[in-house]
């Protein structure tokens, strides 16, 4: 049975290396049959966490209404979430921040999102492993406060031009990833 995801990604670059990954992910786990919905933040308006803690006293997510609210009931009903995002400057890109930030909202709403898959498909310019670190630890605590399952990571180094990732494994492995959800 197709289980639901939730594809949360983090470029503007609608051409670029993490949506060549994020497609190829996609693609494959929709053939294995899962219902995939995609939310593009960058292309979205997404204010960061005001800290007011009124989460769901307006029966939505967040008090102060912007495209996160078409976001969270979809992360509520998902069997798993994938964050897809490429590396800036050493970390998570401000796009996709406002979302994993916003996150907050479900707990102080007392939702049960506990025990979903989680994975993360990343690349970064630099051909240093540890540069995706800026992204895999905070992905990895997100995953572990909100006791979702860590199913997979894909990170892949030394892609900046649009169209890098061909020459790695990038796309190959973020297909992959469809098997372990």
């Amino acid at each position: 049975m197709g289980k639901k995801i939730v594809v949360i990604t983090g470029s503007p670059r609608k051409n670029g290396n993490s949506f060549a990954m994020t497609d190829a992910f996609i693609e494959a786990a929709e053939a294995k049959g899962h219902q995939v919905t995609r939310f593009d933040a960058a292309m979205m308006n997404i204010s960061g966490c005001h800290a007011c803690e009124t989460c769901f006293k307006t029966s939505k997510a967040c008090t102060f209404d912007d495209d996160f609210n078409s976001i969270a009931p979809a992360i509520l009903e998902a069997d798993a979430i994938v964050f897809t995002m490429p590396v800036y400057w050493y970390s998570i890109p401000a796009q996709i921040k406002s979302v994993i930030d916003k996150l907050y909202s479900l707990v102080v709403g007392g939702k049960d999102i506990a025990g979903k898959a989680c994975a993360l498909i990343a690349c970064c310019e630099e051909e240093d492993m540890t540069v995706l670190d800026g992204v895999r630890i905070p992905i990895e605590r997100t995953a572990a406060l909100n006791k979702w399952n860590m199913v997979g990571t894909v990170l892949v180094p030394g892609v900046l031009n649009v169209g890098d990732i061909e020459k790695t494994d990038g796309c190959r492995q973020a297909a992959a990833l469809a098997d372990k959800i």
